[in-house]
């Protein structure tokens, strides 16, 4: 937890006295009695506190009672039931198969965490009140760290619910985030806890040592991030080595002193040309204050006119004498507060200042995401301190002090995101360069930031200047402000995200990687160059891939721990090619936690080995039904419940044609116009629309011809023969559902809007994420999707289910037992921060994925289709392979490669893939038109404007 020193007109700590010393409360390195009756309250007081095992003395145990009472009085604020005391009844669990995400600190900072992992991963978010909950034990595989076990916690679960449980045996921690402190105490302890930890941290002492150096972080923030801080002077006694030879940045002047007595020339000099300075500007007051990790939150700092040199000198070197090696002493400009334009007189009373706290989060791919904005307000001849002012929201601030105007509160938030998102970006790469020694572990990463600002005016224009870094205190700050709409008094912020919202993310993605880590899986099937995402991410993710593949000179070859040659092609030996397999595994000696595959060739197959192996899987006759389209749609027909509503209103009438015989009969029982294609195809190859009689026998003999096997279009399903079906074609727009099932519960659900095709065929032309549907549609979509998963048994896995929504509710086109194509798993991961790869590794490990309840997406992605039949010339040109891929690393557009080469075919899949991304479904869709024009993918035969037409 990290704290902020606030400008005040006076000592908030008297020089020398002993509270400069030592913070009050144990967090914070105090080791006296808690104060007494602060938390009026008629909750229960004679609730299990004591941890088995663990005693403690007596000011432990009364720290604990009253951060119990606190949480209590913080629950019952927020309008939310009492935590009931289940620890005469130990929750036993699956320690190590189970995500644990772990908190140790304040319930007043943590509350907003605390309640939103509640919701995202129930019965899962650990508070623990005291130190002696947890144990450290010896990290087997690990060698010098360690894991973080559970004994007894207050678990959070949706609705606010809490309980105190004990753990029998203990839970094994999957993520920590502790509040820190440098004293004696409990911030000492959960800093002892934190340390080289083998599960991820959020948060160290050693990083926290870092982040509260003003000095350091300041000029980081100035010279990395480009983010604008007060002008300061610093005074500096044997500067830490990031501080060490570094040039400093304009506005910040660095002195290093050899000694902290006889300086007082080198002080007046220094002081006197910095008063003077042009860096300065229209200040008229100066702060001096003690920068480094003993003065974490003290307000030991004090205000003075620019024009008094005098008493500024002597305010520093009073100050010098409390200096210890690598802290400082600054002396920086007070930021005048933003004056609105008045015409005529000012308005009557004291001029009001705004203090910004924004609160932002690493998301995936270590990008930072502001996630809230929480403002104060008060007299700018006072100060403004966390704690002590009012929560409010940055257009309600702005307006309190006249400036009220949407475009200017517009500009200003723009600022502030740009300027937080920076100040965390630099945090980041500071720590990338860290060792594991000095972040306090390997796993230890800084996954949340508060940035303080003061709104001033600069060149004309309100600016957003960066005071403070910290985390504790901005998150409570948005926990009060969401607090003002508290059950039973909901409000408009009932819809925004939770501010927590992307840290308890964040906390479950890195639960799930570590939870992964070095885990065994035997992959069958390698697939193609549209998977060539798979190596890198296993990489990754720590991930021990055994590869079992047809191809023996295929590249992933040398990507594995192990590569088993086998042919995988023959579909109606699959029974028998997964004994052989198994006996292939056990021969090798081959430890697997588990097998899983993403290539439709091999799915039923995978089943099939996975039942020989005994690991978990959907079972083989689910995975085969899936795989058969025909039987898919009879079965589920069949399918009337209860419960309702049942599958059966998602399917579509077919039948299966196997000879020339079957056309004619089906062609009765279909109504025309229909769809033909394989009975086992992908990538819509051989899919076409057919309007009578004449174009079925046609379409099915030609296919009969062309695509007889394996070998004339390989990984399309053919192994499984050339067998096809006839089936109602569904007036609608088109729909993806991807889903993650585990253990006969949807966990995730992910929907896309594709654009019209190209009839007579299917191949797919345009796509957007997320959905543009409503709500209702939406989760109607879902639910199909889902009931018809189950109505086939598919039980366990990510699933990609393909609809059209109709004027009476969605259909069923066909369900794909496996991970979605094409360019789904990257824009999944990329606007959600969900990685189906892992999902549904973890699936496959007999592991619940640890994902979001609700994910949300941040942006939209809007594609289109190239084809080598419509845009060979543009794809060997201004649309060629390099130049897509050089827009793709300038984030122009987003590219996902299908195919390796540029060979046109009758039956063809698309060559790649090329995505834009929005804040708006509108402005992604028009700057996409805008490059499909420019590359010349657009054009008359190949109209992009009416592929997107649906995403209007």
């Amino acid at each position: 937890m990290l704290s902020l020193d606030l400008q005040g007109p006076e000592w908030d700590c008297p020089l020398g006295s002993k509270d400069l010393e030592e913070e009050q409360g144990p967090w914070g390195g105090g080791s006296g009695l808690p104060p007494a009756g602060c938390f009026p309250g008629s909750w229960r007081q004679d609730v299990g506190l004591d941890c088995k095992g663990s005693p403690e003395g007596a000011a432990a145990r009364a720290w604990t009672a009253y951060y119990y009472s606190l949480l209590q009085s913080c629950l019952q604020h927020a309008g939310l039931p009492e935590t009931q005391d289940r620890s005469q009844a130990p929750r036993t669990g699956c320690p190590g198969a189970e995500v644990t995400l772990c908190v140790l600190g304040s319930p007043s900072t943590f509350l907003p965490v605390l309640l939103e992992g509640g919701i995202q991963s129930p019965g899962n978010m650990l508070l623990c009140l005291s130190p002696a909950w947890l144990t450290k034990v010896p990290a087997p595989g690990h060698p010098g760290e360690a894991a973080l076990l559970v004994s007894k916690a207050v678990s959070f679960h949706p609705g606010g619910l809490t309980f105190l449980d004990d753990f029998a045996p203990p839970r094994r921690a999957t993520y920590f985030l502790a509040g820190l402190g440098p004293g004696p105490g409990r911030g000492r302890e959960a800093a002892e806890l934190a340390r080289d930890l083998a599960c991820p941290t959020g948060a160290s002492a050693e990083l926290a040592r870092l982040l509260e150096d003003r000095l350091l972080t300041r000029r980081l923030l100035a010279q990395q991030g480009g983010v604008a801080v007060p002008a300061t002077l610093a005074f500096t006694y044997k500067p830490p080595a990031l501080l060490r030879g570094e040039e400093v940045s304009p506005g910040l002047r660095l002195v290093e002193l050899s000694g902290k007595e006889g300086q007082e020339a080198l002080v007046t000099e220094e002081v006197g040309a910095f008063l003077h300075s042009e860096g300065l500007g229209d200040t008229l007051q100066v702060a001096v204050k003690l920068s480094g990790w003993r003065w974490r939150g003290r307000q030991a700092w004090r205000l003075h006119p620019r024009a008094e040199l005098g008493t500024v000198v002597d305010t520093v070197l009073a100050l010098l004498e409390k200096l210890e090696e690598e802290e400082s002493v600054l002396v920086e400009a007070v930021c005048p507060p933003a004056r609105p334009p008045f015409p005529g007189s000012p308005p009557p009373g004291p001029e009001l200042a705004v203090r910004i706290c924004a609160l932002v989060c690493r998301t995936q791919g270590d990008r930072p995401l502001l996630s809230k904005v929480v403002c104060a307000v008060g007299r700018g001849d006072r100060p403004l301190r966390h704690q002590s002012c009012l929560p409010r929201t940055l257009e309600v601030a702005l307006a309190q002090c006249g400036l009220g105007e949407a475009a200017q509160a517009a500009d200003v938030r723009r600022r502030v995101k740009a300027a937080a998102e920076a100040a965390l970006a630099a945090v980041l790469a500071l720590e990338a360069g860290l060792s594991a020694e000095q972040r306090g572990g390997r796993r230890a990463r800084t996954d949340f930031l508060g940035v303080d600002f003061a709104l001033t005016v600069a060149g004309r224009a309100l600016t957003p200047v960066a005071l403070e870094l910290n985390g504790g205190l901005c998150l409570e700050a948005c926990g009060a402000l969401e607090g003002l709409w508290a059950a039973p008094r909901p409000g408009p912020a009932a819809d925004e995200e939770a501010a927590a919202a992307p840290l308890v993310e964040t906390m479950l993605r890195r639960s799930a990687r570590g939870l992964m880590e070095g885990k065994q899986l035997l992959l069958v099937g390698a697939g193609g160059v549209s998977k060539k995402f798979v190596w890198a991410a296993a990489r990754d993710y720590g991930l021990k891939l055994h590869l079992v593949e047809s191809d023996p000179n295929h590249f992933a070859s040398q990507l594995v721990q192990t590569f088993i040659h086998f042919d995988v092609t023959e579909h109606r030996r699959d029974e028998e090619n997964a004994r052989l397999l198994a006996e292939l595994v056990r021969a090798r000696g081959l430890q697997l936690d588990g097998c899983f595959s993403y290539w439709d060739d091999c799915l039923v197959l995978t089943a099939l080995l996975c039942q020989e192996l005994g690991l978990p899987c959907s079972p083989p006759a689910a995975m085969s039904l899936a795989k058969q389209k025909s039987r898919t749609q009879l079965h589920l027909l069949r399918r009337h419940g209860p419960p309702w509503p049942a599958p059966s209103l998602h399917a579509v009438p077919c039948c299966p044609l196997k000879s020339e015989a079957d056309v004619e009969q089906a062609a009765r029982q279909v109504p025309l116009p229909g769809v033909m294609k394989l009975e086992f195809g992908a990538g819509a190859v051989g899919v076409r629309l057919v309007e009578d009689m004449s174009q079925c026998q046609e379409h099915f003999s030609r296919i009969a011809r062309d695509l007889q096997g394996e070998a004339d279009h390989p990984g399309i399903g053919l192994g499984w023969g050339n067998a096809m079906l006839l089936m109602e074609f569904v007036e609608g727009t088109e729909h993806d559902v991807d889903l993650v099932v585990f253990g006969g519960r949807l966990l995730a659900a992910f929907v896309s809007d594709n654009g019209p095709t190209r009839l007579p065929g299917f191949t797919e032309t345009a796509a957007c994420m997320p959905t543009g549907l409503a709500p209702e549609q939406e989760a109607q979509l879902v639910q199909a999707a889902f009931r018809c998963c189950l109505g086939c048994g598919l039980l366990d896995g990510v699933f990609n289910v393909e609809l059209k929504l109709t004027g009476v509710g969605p259909r069923l086109i066909e369900i794909n037992p496996r991970m979605g194509g094409f360019y789904l798993r990257d824009w999944i991961l990329e606007l959600y921060g969900v990685d189906l790869l892992l999902a549904a590794a973890m699936v496959a490990c007999g592991l619940r994925p640890a994902l979001p309840a609700r994910p949300r997406a941040r942006g939209h992605l809007v594609g289109v289709m190239c084809l080598v039949s419509q845009h060979l010339r543009a794809l060997s040109s201004t649309a060629s392979r390099e130049v897509l891929q050089a827009l793709h690393d300038q984030g122009v557009l987003r590219l996902n490669l299908l195919e390796e080469a540029l060979v046109p075919g009758e039956y063809e899949e698309p060559y790649c893939s090329v995505a834009c991304a929005g804040p708006t479904p509108a402005e992604a869709r028009l700057r996409l038109l805008g490059l499909c024009q420019g590359l010349g993918i657009d054009g008359p035969h190949y109209p992009v404007a009416h592929f997107l037409s649906h995403f209007k």
